[in-house]
């Protein structure tokens, strides 16, 4: 499977192979997490991942992708798919990144990435849930083209229709969404 690269993050598949070694403790040098972070749920997310290759088969192209800077740097982040789309052509993802790299704008270069990964792979549509208190998060969606759906307390629910032709350069090469206040709940609206 191919990686997916913008001039700044690699959106790297994650393997079943790869799983196997992480869980080996036969790690490549440079293929641990930007910053010295502790990932300290990773062996029992990649035994979850495992799982559902025994279970259900790869999921790939709609499975776990490690976000790397550059072509061949260390992880700074992951994008997770749940699965291939729906019969509405609509695929859930979920992105987080290390704490070392927040604040630089990559999430929402990783947040386009996945947006292209999904189009380039039949997606009609894209979802994406933050927490209401991860302001940051829901930023990176609107910066990357996805528009609020839905809101609780508790969640914020992003979406974006996908292209269906030149998927990933078109959704890459876009600039940060910009808008009122309206557009941005957590912003008081201007008197």
């Amino acid at each position: 499977m191919d990686t997916t690269t913008t001039t700044q993050l690699t959106l790297h598949p994650f393997t079943v192979a790869e799983a196997h070694r992480v869980l080996d403790g036969d790690r490549a040098p440079g293929e641990g997490w930007e910053g010295g972070y502790a990932f300290a749920d990773e062996i029992e997310l990649v035994r979850a991942f495992l799982d559902i290759v025994e279970k259900e088969g790869d999921p790939a192209p709609f499975g776990p992708y490690l976000v790397r800077r550059g072509g061949t740097g260390a992880a700074v982040g992951a994008v997770i798919f749940y699965g291939p789309p729906d019969a509405t052509g609509t695929v859930e993802f979920a992105f987080a990144l290390v704490p070392a790299v927040r604040g630089q704008g990559l999430a929402t270069e990783a947040v386009k990435l996945a947006l292209g990964v999904a189009a380039a792979n039949g997606a009609a549509r894209a979802r994406a849930d933050a927490e209401a208190t991860n302001v940051p998060a829901t930023r990176a969606m609107r910066a990357a083209g996805m528009h609020e759906i839905a809101r609780d307390a508790n969640m914020r629910r992003y979406e974006r229709h996908l292209p269906t032709t030149g998927a990933l350069q078109a959704i890459v090469a876009e600039t940060p969404a910009t808008g009122p206040a309206a557009d941005h709940p957590e912003q008081p609206q201007a008197e």
